[in-house]
């Protein structure tokens, strides 16, 4: 059916997958092609006039014309310039379509629309011209020619779609386009359908404000029209094959379309309003304002039964975009439909100043044909209300529609006017069997407008006078669409006064329904997520697993991970690689970071979980250490070890360069599949700066906010080594801000083991939460940075809190320092160089939930302790000190030492996450290390120190 869902924009052939190029990189002609049809469709100025006679000779004999030479020169002339008509309305009539239900936007007629710029004019406008059967016409005078194009291209529907290169996709859309009798036309019983819906938003809307008077909801009023179009996605999606949607959506028409399309009962959105839900304190959660809520349901058009679920989305208007598409990928991955893409359908409905201004979408226009993201084509619904809260559109973008920046990915654009509920109805048919064939996003934008301001509380008249004057005398969707299907004998006049008094009485009985109504208790857990629940206490013993492998699992996986197929030529520098690996399995020691995430990643698998790591760089890794696949370097082919694994499934994506879009679509896909390891890396830390309402908005409070749990992993790459502000944090002192509630896993790690095991707790934990870990540069090869076999097998497991590897002993501790991460290494050298025999280095390797008990015990011990230290090479207005300093005072209080306080050890406070300049570097760390370890202040020399203390 179609292309298949990868033929847009899949790896190009230099990857080593043998697949061609997009189609519209190399456009071409089908060789069985008639030249004259395609000339209307050509980006040529006009055929070849010999070639043209001729046509029109053969042309005229067949019609049994009479025509001379002279005559033939004429009418090949004729046919060329009717062409150039033709391919002008084709390319530029949407400029002249009539979209502006307050006929405020001033649309003249552009030139090359008319006979007269082509050369039409006198007798010529009654010859007959020869058209080859363009527009189902052979031979037509250009008066009827002009009429039907106008009819087809500009009236309530504009058509976009001459940026496309695939010809086939252009004939598609031509073909319902284009012809005498091309008219958009519902049956008598489809007409009073689409009434009933408009009728449906309109008094809903009016009932609310009247019910609920200043309250804002966002409504609708306006736009109405989309309610019959959302409805005919759901009705022709369902014949199509669709037997899921998911929803995106901003604040307008969202309360509009929980209860119109979604079929949220009345009710229950009636009891929200009067202040009543489900107790949030009773589920864990603060809750959210009714606008941002989502629901799921099924309905039911002609016997085919379709789920549909709206995700819950923050004020970001946008940012819910790449989580819808990330959703709707895990789905098709469960219905087993990632090569046609069929049955599961992704709908965003944007409004038309953040569709055309906030740079995730284009993001995820981006991700629409790249391997590992496309979800086989997104419908896109604006809501165009020829405004931005109060601003114009003029000042608004630097193009003509919002919607252009979907020509980007060569996605064509219907454009509708919101008055006319059939052209917007019509629009949705079409794309949703657009989308069904080709794979492919596009667009509706349908021309509307805010009856009134941003919230109802608004007053947009101080902006927008002439607007608003317009609209408070415009007539409503009904009244109009009443009058024309009363105009057409469809109706009577009583039909929509009666459909107006049901509805009303309708929701007068849900209205008084909400008054006792009492909701049910949140389910998290169902479906995908049965057998999981909420976590215990976050200082329990029950939040860790036993997360250690079978010994005969462990050496299976190395051998899979040590394997070079015979056929596989890889490159030099990765058969040391995997030379190395093989001897860290046959030594048992020495396992490094990479060797330790893939047992994770395998083990996992093998035990039927999935596991999907996305980054800009993850199959190599930033810094060469993964090697998840290993390339031909003769042909460029596959070869990814952990993807031939049993029972799980292992994928591993090159993302585009985006991180706020990718970050949001890994989220979603987390979101709808809590059985897959879900990872997202940062080339490094800090980029994830450019995500960062996705991680607000989402990752850290979507829990408490939407009672929708997420298990998804952060991999930030973080450490000093001197390399620059941009390459040193990854903020870790944002996420320890945002953590509470226990919202979130932290973790600061320094063991491969250790890292083995967190990432394995993250699934055989019967609770998902986020997990962000701060993960290593350096460390990744560090000589100290390595763990022996049996840390991976036996009873082991994660270990919030690592033990310092010299024994010493408690009672002699005087002084101990606390850290997380690399600086872990920096002191126990500094402290071996030194000979310090009296500080011990405790890692805190989980940093939220803080494991404030066990700290407490271990404090406990240290009978003569007489110093906390926590040490950290962040900037002391970063990292992780201010987070930890009140919680070990805590701790250092319950363990018996009161009194004592944590001191700092770090670098100064800095506006700079970290200097660029490598000497500095050096500088500051050997300053922290030595005053962590008291260097400072015990004297200059090994022999004066050891006086001191036999003193």
């Amino acid at each position: 059916m179609g292309k298949e869902p990868r033929d847009f924009l899949p790896e190009l052939p230099h990857q080593g997958d043998g697949q061609q190029g997009p189609s519209w990189a190399n456009p071409r002609w089908p060789m069985d092609a008639d030249p004259f049809a395609d000339a209307a469709d050509d980006l040529t100025q006009a055929l070849d006039p010999t070639a043209m006679m001729s046509i029109v000779t053969e042309a005229a004999q067949r019609a049994g014309k009479s025509i001379d030479q002279a005559r033939v020169v004429q009418a090949a002339d004729d046919s060329n310039r009717a062409m150039m008509l033709i391919r002008s309305y084709r390319v530029r009539g949407h400029l002249a379509a009539d979209l502006d239900p307050l006929g405020l936007s001033q649309r003249e007629l552009p030139a090359d629309l008319t006979l007269e710029y082509h050369g039409f004019t006198g007798d010529a406008l009654e010859r007959e011209v020869y058209v080859g059967g363009v527009l189902d016409f052979e031979w037509v005078t250009p008066v009827k020619l002009v009429e039907t194009l106008r009819a087809n291209y500009c009236g309530n529907v504009g058509l976009e779609y001459m940026h496309i290169s695939d010809v086939e996709e252009r004939r598609f859309l031509q073909e319902r386009f284009e012809g005498p009798d091309k008219v958009i036309e519902f049956t008598p019983e489809g007409k009073r359908a689409i009434l009933q819906a408009v009728i449906r938003g309109e008094e809903y809307e009016k009932y609310l404000a009247k019910k609920y008077v200043g309250t804002k909801r966002f409504g609708l009023d306006g736009g109405e029209a989309m309610i019959p179009a959302l409805e005919a996605v759901i009705k022709y999606g369902g014949a199509t094959g669709v037997r899921e949607i998911i929803y995106g959506m901003a604040h307008r028409g969202r309360l509009n379309v929980l209860a119109n399309v979604m079929a949220k009962p009345y009710k229950v959105i009636f009891h929200e309003f009067s202040g009543g839900s489900a107790n949030p304190d009773d589920v864990g959660g603060s809750g959210d304002v009714k606008y941002h809520l989502g629901t799921s349901t099924d309905r039911e058009f002609d016997g085919i039964k379709v789920h549909m679920s709206l995700v819950p989305n923050p004020s970001h208007l946008e940012a819910v975009n790449p989580v819808v598409l990330g959703k709707t990928r895990a789905q098709q991955a469960f219905r087993d439909d990632l090569d046609r893409h069929e049955t599961v359908l992704p709908v965003l409905i944007h409004g038309d100043a953040a569709f055309a201004g906030q740079g995730v979408v284009w993001e995820c226009f981006g991700l629409s044909g790249v391997r590992g993201y496309s979800t086989g084509g997104c419908i896109h619904f604006v809501i165009n209300n020829q405004i931005g809260f109060t601003t114009s559109p003029q000042f608004a973008r630097s193009s003509p529609y919002p919607s252009d920046v979907a020509k980007g990915v060569q996605a064509p654009i219907l454009h509708v006017n919101g008055d006319d509920p059939e052209a917007v109805t019509f629009a949705c048919k079409l794309a949703i069997e657009y989308r069904q064939r080709f794979k492919r996003d596009i667009v509706i934008d349908m021309w509307c407008y805010r009856r009134f301001g941003h919230n109802e509380g608004d007053e947009p008249s101080f902006t927008q006078p002439l607007m608003y004057a317009q609209i408070k005398g415009h007539p409503r969707v009904s009244q109009l669409y009443s009058d024309r299907l009363l105009e057409q004998g469809v109706i009577d006049p009583g039909t929509a006064p009666a459909a107006r008094d049901e509805f009303i009485a309708h929701l007068d009985e849900e209205f008084e329904a909400a008054k006792s109504f009492k909701p049910n208790d949140i389910e998290w857990f169902a479906g995908r997520w049965s057998g999981l629940h909420k976590p215990a206490d976050p200082e329990t013993a029950r939040r860790n697993a036993q997360t250690a492998i079978e010994k005969k699992l462990f050496d299976s996986l190395g051998r899979t991970l040590t394997t070079v197929p015979d056929d596989h030529k890889i490159h030099r520098t990765l058969k040391r690689v995997i030379d190395a690996k093989r001897e860290m399995f046959e030594k048992g020691e020495g396992f490094d970071w990479a060797t330790a995430e893939a047992l994770a990643f395998g083990s996992l698998v093998t035990e039927g979980f999935g596991v999907r790591l996305s980054g800009q760089d993850s199959a190599r890794g930033t810094f060469s250490q993964r090697h998840a696949t290993w390339i031909d370097q003769e042909d460029e082919k596959k070869y990814i070890p952990l993807a031939t694994l049993p029972h799980g499934k292992f994928e591993v994506y090159d993302s585009t360069l985006s991180e706020f879009g990718i970050l949001g679509f890994e989220y979603g896909f987390a979101l709808a599949d809590p059985k897959t390891l879900v990872l997202w890396e940062a080339q490094f830390g800090d980029f994830a700066n450019g995500a960062q309402v996705m991680i607000d908005q989402f990752i850290a409070a979507g829990e408490v906010k939407w009672m929708r749990a997420n298990g998804l992993v952060m991999l930030l790459p973080h450490g000093y080594e001197g390399q620059g502000p941009e390459h040193s944090s990854a903020r870790l002192e944002r996420f320890l801000q945002l953590c509470a509630n226990d919202n979130l896993q932290v973790c600061n790690i320094t063991s491969p083991a250790n890292y083995f095991h967190v990432l394995r707790r993250q699934m055989l934990r019967p609770f998902r939460k986020p997990l962000i870990i701060m993960s290593p540069k350096s460390l990744l090869r560090h000589p100290m940075a390595k763990s022996p076999a049996s840390d991976f097998t036996g009873e082991t497991h994660f270990k919030r809190i690592l033990s310092d590897p010299v024994d010493v002993a408690d009672d002699k501790v005087r002084r101990l320092v606390l850290c997380s991460g690399k600086v872990a290494y920096d002191l126990m050298e500094k402290r071996e160089d030194e000979q310090v025999d009296d500080v011990s280095i405790v890692r805190i390797e989980q940093l939220y939930p803080f494991p404030g008990d066990p700290l407490a015990v271990r404090l406990a011990r240290m009978s003569n302790l007489e110093e906390v230290i926590w040490c950290q090479e962040e900037p002391q207005n970063m990292g992780a000190w201010f987070f930890v300093e009140s919680r070990i005072e805590k701790a250092l209080t319950a363990a018996g030492h009161e009194g004592m306080r944590p001191r700092y050890a770090g670098r100064e406070d800095a506006a700079s996450p970290a200097t660029g300049f490598a000497s500095r570097h050096q500088a500051q760390q050997e300053a922290l290390v030595s005053v962590a370890l008291g260097l400072s202040s015990r004297g200059k020399t090994n022999a004066e120190r050891n006086a001191r203390a036999k003193t």
